[in-house]
């Protein structure tokens, strides 16, 4: 992986309610220490998990939590931050987020961001095992690739329910490694 292939590119990393939150912020603090300006939309639910300082403090930026916190101005977050987005993840994603996209429904922040980017979102999904072989989320995951949103499929290992099984959020080096590979046709001139 090419640390240049980072630098200045405005990456958005969607956070939701996952005990797999703990991981993303691992994922920000690598994708700021490789040049890129990163920010964070985190759901409520994930914040349930780690407070959002933890993410400001890694991506040096504001975290958004709720779309009308601190409307000064017009200049709606949820539209100026999809502008400026070279790429968007979403990591961990739970049933509930590949539900609401699938849907088309934009009823939180997160949401509403996920309808209004036009850049590559890549989705790594963390939930227990039997939830990600559900058959609909299964279909949810298939609908969504078939619109050009990327999967980065989750590992088997152990699981927060002290079981063995596929649903464990992708590696660090997994999900920068797609990152930055999704980001190479849409170099910056």
């Amino acid at each position: 992986m090419k640390k240049e292939a980072l630098k200045d590119r405005n990456i958005l990393i969607g956070v939701t309610g996952s005990i797999a939150v703990y991981k993303t912020a691992e994922i920000v603090s690598q994708l700021f220490q490789q040049g890129a300006r990163v920010k964070v939309i985190m759901t409520q639910s994930a914040t349930r998990f780690v407070a959002p300082l933890t993410f400001q403090t890694l991506s040096h930026n504001q975290v958004y939590l709720d779309m009308f916190e601190n409307v000064e101005q017009y200049n709606p977050a949820h539209i100026s931050l999809a502008e400026e987005s070279d790429l968007m993840l979403i990591a961990p994603a739970t049933a509930n987020i590949i539900g609401k996209i699938a849907s088309g429904i934009a009823d939180d922040f997160l949401s509403t961001v996920v309808m209004s980017v036009t850049c590559p979102v890549l989705i790594a999904p963390a939930m227990n095992d039997r939830m990600y072989h559900n058959p609909i989320v299964q279909k949810n995951i298939k609908r969504l690739e078939k619109l050009g949103y990327i999967f980065i499929s989750p590992e088997k290992g152990y699981l927060a329910c002290q079981k063995t099984g596929e649903g464990r959020l992708a590696s660090l080096e997994t999900i920068i490694n797609t990152l930055t590979t999704a980001l190479a046709p849409h170099k910056k001139s």
